[in-house]
């Protein structure tokens, strides 16, 4: 499945992304293309008013003025005084059938031009000379040019002059650019692939691993509720053939591991309401120090009677107050004493600390110290997962592997910090930082 979303959304951020790159490359593109021919016409025809401005000051055309502008400027010129054509055509070789069509087609095309606009196109005068600068292409090759007509008036005669400038190297211009864009366009949508690709990734992992955590949960939920319900289902056959004194027996067996379920469920609805928002916090100003020593008056007689021995550490304060949920601290506290009593051997010592800290936002600590058998560095990352126990030592019965969870869910609910560490008189201490 996540492979599917993982693919799928991929696509869509990348294609989405790639699709407005492409968009904004071809609008882009359209504009320069737009300026490119707008800035050569421009350009041509700034260099027919040259040239013409050069013709009014001439009293005739020299045949080297015209060879030079072919040459510089890359252009065809073709001249004709009262329809005979000028030398200047002779002395290049003459005007062959193919040029003389291209002529007579950029004449075609003015007439044509003439004929839409209904009067005399717009164009650029002097005294005696007038020109008019257009584009057209040539219905026998498909090639483009701009074409500009020059009439120069005599007294007795009329000089036409046609100037032609091929457009090949600007589409030549046009399309190398095209395919520059066309690679950028192709590099750049692989770019934004492979980062759609991770970074949805990266956005599927949390989803991902929650996946896998509730598989889990889900797998070592049914793996716990097995064990006592097999245990109840096996003694309520055994109480069919049992006398009263078994029977009594069988009973308690049940109502023990029936307890330990219901334990265990309330432990799972915890962890469940938990990672929603319907997590019941309920913060008011809280002595801290009333309620560690509740826990200690609770938990003194059951470490006296495991020969342990339990101490409790407070501040000299006479009131340590923090706004927080009193009942979720006393769950806490309970949890945090009740795993040092499960996992420190007769003979051992508990100590329970309070102490206020005003550096980096931390307004109390509470600790729990024992000198039982300790967390191995392995398990330190996982001892707050749900249903992780680490050695077999650690798996007593009656334990499930929620009660760090759920202190962890506490702790996180009031926006604190819980840890473990090792105690260097051997045990573990567990630390709760409440802002």
């Amino acid at each position: 499945m996540f492979r599917r979303a993982h693919l799928f959304f991929t696509i869509l951020c990348g294609g989405s992304t790639a699709a407005i790159m492409i968009a904004m490359s071809l609008l882009y593109l359209h504009v320069s293309e737009g300026n490119l021919r707008s800035s050569r016409f421009q350009s041509f025809q700034n260099d027919i008013g040259t040239i013409a401005a050069n013709l009014e000051q001439s009293t005739y055309v020299s045949m080297q003025w015209l060879a030079r502008l072919e040459a510089q400027n890359d252009y065809i010129i073709y001249v004709t005084d009262n329809g005979v054509p000028f030398l200047h055509n002779s002395l290049n070789g003459g005007v062959d059938s193919h040029s003389q069509s291209l002529f007579q087609e950029s004449l075609d095309a003015y007439h044509d031009k003439i004929s839409v606009s209904l009067a005399s196109p717009d164009g650029s005068s002097y005294s005696g000379i007038w020109h008019m600068e257009y584009s057209f292409t040539s219905p026998t090759t498909g090639d483009s040019y701009y074409a500009s007509r020059i009439d120069i008036e005599h007294d007795d005669s009329t000089t036409l002059i046609m100037i032609l400038y091929a457009l090949n190297p600007l589409y030549e211009s046009i399309r190398h650019q095209r395919s520059l864009f066309a690679w950028i366009d192709v590099i750049a949508c692989a770019a934004l692939f492979l980062f759609a690709w991770l970074f949805t990734g990266r956005i599927l992992r949390p989803l991902r691993e929650n996946q896998e955590k509730q598989l889990r949960f889900v797998a070592a939920a049914s793996h716990e509720l097995r064990t006592p319900l097999s245990v109840i289902l096996a003694s309520s056959e055994c109480c069919e053939n049992a006398s009263g004194e078994e029977r009594e027996g069988f009973f308690r067996t049940i109502r023990r591991e029936g307890e330990r379920m219901n334990g265990l469920i309330d432990d799972m609805l915890t962890l469940t309401r938990s990672g929603t928002s319907r997590f019941p916090i309920e913060k008011k100003e809280t002595e801290l120090d009333t309620l560690c020593l509740n826990a200690y008056e609770a938990f003194e007689p059951v470490c006296r009677g495991k020969d342990l021995t339990l101490t409790l550490t407070l501040p000299k304060t006479p009131a340590v107050r923090c706004r927080c949920d009193a009942d979720r601290i006393s769950q806490l506290l309970s949890i945090l004493l009740h795993n040092a009593v499960s996992y420190t051997p007769p003979g051992g010592s508990i100590e329970l600390a309070l102490r206020q800290r005003r550096e980096h936002r931390t307004a109390c600590e509470i600790s729990v110290t024992d000198t039982g058998i300790g967390v191995a560095d392995e398990d330190k990352a996982h001892i707050f997962d749900r249903f992780y126990r680490a050695e077999k030592s650690r798996s007593t019965k009656g334990h499930f592997g929620l009660g760090l969870a759920i202190a962890y869910e506490i702790v996180s609910a009031h926006r604190g910090s819980i840890s473990v560490q090792d105690n260097p008189a051997g045990g573990s201490i567990f630390t709760v930082r409440l802002p």
